[in-house]
């Protein structure tokens, strides 16, 4: 099985602390980043699955740090997951969504909601990773056959050609 990265980005520790003790499996590496800019330097060095945001966060928040990956094409289609105590009031909700969030958890979090989000995501992860698998094996396969094919011709001229002089 694969280990997926998860990036979990909040300026609280003890927020941090508690998402860890929810998420803890061994198929799962949970990344701790307690700033925007930190975030940010992790995503373009390690590949994640998903993303966990805390919005309000000092100098950068959260939004700011989705509008900032949506445009580096390395990691902008990673999801993001924004986690909040802000309000439900739905100009925040379609702020987050205009940003580039998948999806929504409010504060407090609700352990069973967070872990049913979090394994969606990691499973539609997996199948990803397994269709671009299978898409360059076809590939490699579609190559191999071209040039098979090439060799064959070839070797069909030069038969003719040996053919014909005799």
């Amino acid at each position: 099985m694969i280990e997926q990265n998860i990036l979990m980005v909040d300026d609280r520790p003890e927020n941090l602390v508690a998402l860890d003790a929810l998420l803890d499996s061994p198929d799962r590496n949970l990344i701790k980043a307690y700033s925007g800019n930190e975030a940010l330097m992790l995503m373009l060095k390690h590949s994640f699955a998903l993303i966990l945001l805390d919005v309000q966060m000092p100098r950068m928040d959260g939004f700011e740090v989705a509008e900032l990956m949506r445009s580096n094409k390395k990691i902008q289609k990673i999801p993001i997951i924004f986690v909040t105590a802000i309000s439900k009031e739905d100009k925040y909700v379609f702020k987050g969504y205009e940003c580039g969030a998948v999806d929504y958890l409010f504060k407090p979090i609700e352990p069973l909601v967070l872990r049913s989000k979090v394994d969606f995501f990691l499973d539609l992860d997996r199948s990803k990773r397994e269709l671009e698998a299978k898409l360059e094996a076809s590939r490699r396969s579609e190559r191999e056959f071209v040039e098979m094919l090439k060799q064959t011709d070839i070797g069909n001229m030069e038969a003719l050609k040996n053919m014909t002089s005799v």
